[in-house]
Order: structure tokens, then sequence, then C-alpha cells
């Protein structure tokens, strides 16, 4: 089981990479070098999705009628969303670094 998870964490940080350096190429092509928070947001967009499916699964699979309960279950999701926020955003910001590091730093300049 945990061999299957730490799998699954590995996809999403390669993903997560690959999604954001993808991204700040495209944006360094263009000319454009404020590259920074499109890196974490391209990346951290996902945990936005988190949220949204946890608005989904509470109204299509879960029975809570208490509003305590509702409030108690959005409070540690929208927690849980923002630290998932902060995770993927982090690895892809340092990814893109990283990055553009690399690139910039192969140029010789004489």
């Amino acid at each position: 089981l945990f061999g299957f998870l730490a799998l699954v964490l590995v996809i999403l940080c390669v993903t997560c990479a690959e999604i954001s350096i993808a991204q700040t190429y495209f944006q360094l092509t263009s000319e454009d070098y404020r590259w920074w928070w499109t890196a974490f947001f391209s990346s951290g967009s996902s945990g936005l999705y988190v949220f949204l499916y946890s608005v989904l699964y509470f109204n299509t699979r879960l029975r809570i009628e208490n509003a305590n309960s509702t409030i108690l279950y959005f409070g540690y999701m929208a927690v849980i969303s923002v630290l998932f926020m902060l995770l993927t955003g982090a690895i892809g910001s340092l990814s893109s670094f990283w990055f553009v590091r690399a690139i910039y730093g192969s140029i010789k300049v004489d």
C-alpha cells in the first residue's frame, strides 16, 4: 500500500514539475520574464481542484445535515486544499527556478 502511495506521490511531483517548466518555457519564449507567480499557480491550482472535488463529494455522497458538521468539513477541506496548493506550488516554483537557472547558466558571455 505504501509503495503505491509513494509511486503516486512521485508521479504527482513529476507532473507538477513538467507542467510548470513547460509553462515557464512558453512564457520566456514570448519574452515575458515575470514567471515566478505563474509557475507557482500553474501547478498550485490543483489545490482548487481538490476543494471543488470536495464540494462535489459533499453534495453527492455525504449525508451531513448538521450545520456544525458542514462547517467543520469545509473548514478542514479548505485547510487541506491550501496545504496541497502550497505543496504543489512549491514543487512547480522550485523546478521552474532550476530550469531557468540551467538555461541561463549555459549562456556564455564574452
